[in-house]
């Protein structure tokens, strides 16, 4: 499975950016989905999460209510929606997919628990 993220940019505060991750390879084999994000000074973090039955959904309390998480199974695709920028929101974002867990209705928060991980797309916001 290889992932794919794009997406990210510039952007002001206050201001919106799509996240879309597509998947390829044996995609038809992964179940959950997530975004994860890094900054040089912090260690990667959880973002969202969602399930492949969709019906499970995390978020990190820092993007709830600004961030939303939404997949296209046939497109094998996942994307995060991005409203209400801050800088604190600044990070190199990656997309994540998992197979072990063998659930559609897992959403791993760990980053341990993820398969296969895209390069990453870069977010800069500023104030």
């Amino acid at each position: 499975v290889q992932l794919q993220a794009s997406g990210g940019g510039p952007v002001q505060t206050g201001g919106s950016l799509r996240l879309s991750c597509a998947a390829s390879g044996d995609a038809q084999s992964i179940f959950a989905m997530a975004w994860f994000r890094q900054t040089p000074e912090k260690e990667r973090e959880f973002v969202a999460g969602k399930s492949w039955r969709g019906d499970t959904t995390y978020y990190a309390d820092s993007v709830k209510g600004r961030f939303t998480i939404s997949r296209d199974n046939a497109k094998n695709m996942v994307y995060l929606r991005m409203n209400s920028l801050k800088p604190e929101d600044t990070a190199v974002y990656y997309c994540a997919a998992e197979q072990r867990s063998n659930s559609v209705h897992a959403a791993p928060r760990v980053e341990y628990e993820y398969d296969y991980w895209g390069r990453g797309t870069l977010v800069t916001v500023s104030s």
